[in-house]
C-alpha cells in the first residue's frame, strides 16, 4: 500500500512538473499576416514557399494568414491579431502608434508608386479627363494604390465617384471589363496580375516613390525571435535556394528597417488631407 501511494505521489509530482514546463515553453508558431492585395488564393501560392523557406531556416512555424479583405486586415491588425504582419506604408504609420507593432524588415532598393490605370483601348490620355467618372481602388487606406491617387485627384480639383472593391486584382479585373473607367494599383501587382487582364490594360499615371511596405511585428512578441526571423529573411538574397521565393514576389531581397523609415510617408498628413481612413 505505501509502494502504490508513492508511486501515485511520484506521477503526480511528474504531471505536475510537466505541466509547468510546458506552459513556460515558448510558442514558437507565428501567425504571418499578408495584406490582401491579391485574392487569398494567388497570396497563398506566392508566400506560402517563402513561408516554408523561413520555417527551416528559423525553426519556428510560420502559418501564412490573411482576411477577405483589406478593412479587415486592418480590423485583425488593430488587434494584434498576427504575431507579424506584412503592411502598407500608411498602415504601418496607424499600427505603429497603436497597438504598437514595430518594424524589422522591408524590400530592397524599392520605392513604392501608386498608379492609375485605364483600358489600353481608352481615349483618355490624362488625370483631368477623370472628372466625373466612376473610379475603382482597394478599400480606402490602400496607400499607393488609393490613398496617393485620391489625394493627387483631390488637389487637381478632380472631383470623381470612388467605389472600393476590396483588392487590386479586383481594380484591374473591373477595369478591363469596362466597369469602371479606370482604378488604382501599385506596379508590383499589376505584374502578377493575369497576363490576360494584364493585356487590356495601359497605365494613365504614376506616384512619386515612398518607402514600401513593412514587415512589422506585434507588441510583446519575444525580440529573439524576431531578431532570427529577421536574420534568415535578410539571408535570402545570398541563398540560391531562395531566389524563385523572393521573385515569385517581385523581390531582389529584403534589408534591415527602421521605424523612422516611414518618416516620408508620416509627411503626408494622409488623415488630415482625406479624412479618416482606417476602420471606414
Amino acid at each position: 500500500m505505501q509502494i502504490k501511494t508513492s508511486l501515485s505521489l511520484f506521477a503526480l509530482a511528474m504531471v505536475t512538473a510537466t505541466s509547468a514546463w510546458a506552459q513556460h515553453e515558448p510558442d514558437t508558431t507565428l501567425q504571418f499576416g499578408i495584406v490582401p492585395q491579391q485574392s487569398a488564393l494567388k497570396l497563398a501560392q506566392n508566400w506560402i514557399p517563402m513561408l516554408h523557406y523561413l520555417s527551416e531556416k528559423t525553426g519556428y512555424t510560420l502559418r501564412f494568414r490573411t482576411a477577405p479583405n483589406i478593412p479587415e486586415f486592418e480590423k485583425r491588425v488593430g488587434e494584434a491579431r498576427y504575431d507579424i504582419a506584412y503592411m502598407n506604408p500608411y498602415h504601418y504609420t496607424v499600427f505603429g502608434q497603436t497597438p504598437g507593432y514595430r518594424a524589422f524588415a522591408k524590400q530592397q532598393d524599392k520605392r513604392i508608386k501608386g498608379l492609375m490605370v485605364v483600358r489600353k483601348d481608352s481615349p483618355i490620355t490624362a488625370l483631368q479627363e477623370l472628372s466625373g467618372k466612376a473610379l475603382a481602388f482597394p478599400a480606402p487606406a490602400a496607400f499607393a494604390a488609393s490613398v496617393l491617387p485620391r489625394s493627387q485627384l483631390a488637389q487637381q480639383g478632380i472631383r470623381f465617384d470612388a467605389h472600393y472593391v476590396s483588392s487590386h486584382d479586383s481594380v484591374y479585373r473591373s477595369v478591363a471589363k469596362g466597369l469602371f473607367t479606370a482604378g488604382g494599383g501599385i506596379q508590383r501587382t499589376l505584374g502578377n496580375v493575369d497576363p490576360q487582364i494584364r493585356a487590356q490594360l495601359k497605365v494613365l499615371w504614376t506616384t512619386e516613390g515612398y518607402t514600401p511596405h513593412a514587415f512589422a511585428a506585434r507588441p510583446g512578441l519575444d525580440s529573439v525571435m524576431v531578431q532570427k526571423l529577421q536574420q534568415a529573411m535578410l539571408n535570402m538574397a545570398q541563398d540560391s535556394a531562395a531566389q524563385p521565393l523572393l521573385k515569385a514576389l517581385n523581390f531582389k531581397g529584403l534589408v534591415v528597417a527602421h521605424h523612422e523609415d516611414w518618416d516620408d510617408v508620416r509627411q503626408l498628413h494622409v488623415e488630415e488631407r482625406l479624412g479618416r481612413l482606417i476602420g471606414q
